[in-house]
């Protein structure tokens, strides 16, 4: 099962990605709680060089809601993480499957959130 839902822009600019990226999550009810920009983590912690890497922790607040209600301890599984990072030749968005971050809790109820979530990242991935 693949764990992502993923698309690659070939020959973007990875800033140009990333304010595309922010955008259609924010017209599909997602707020970016959290970014941590990797490359320079790794370079700061490390001294090591990465390329363009970006998490971005985003989260519909409805949705997040209805999920800690289902399973209070879900909250660690959260918010759904987005990365942008550099490929060769361009640009790749990965956006956390909630299906498959989700398989491993025995609750059918918040599958059915997940699913909703699944599909509302799909479009998130597709408006980029």
């Amino acid at each position: 099962m693949s764990y992502t839902i993923d698309r690659t822009f070939p020959g973007a600019d990875f800033e140009e990605i990333d304010k595309r990226t922010r955008e259609a999550l924010a017209a599909n009810g997602f707020g970016v709680l959290t970014e941590i920009d990797v490359k320079a983590t790794m370079k700061k912690k490390i001294d090591k060089d990465l390329d363009d890497y970006r998490i971005l922790g985003a989260c519909n607040p409805g949705m997040a809601y209805q999920a800690i209600g289902l399973e209070p301890r879900v909250g660690a599984m959260l918010p759904c993480n987005v990365i942008l990072r550099g490929v060769e030749g361009g640009v790749e968005v990965s956006a956390v499957d909630p299906l498959a971050s989700m398989a491993g809790i025995d609750n059918d109820a918040l599958k059915d959130v997940a699913g909703q979530v699944r599909g509302m990242m799909e479009k998130v991935v597709a408006a980029i």
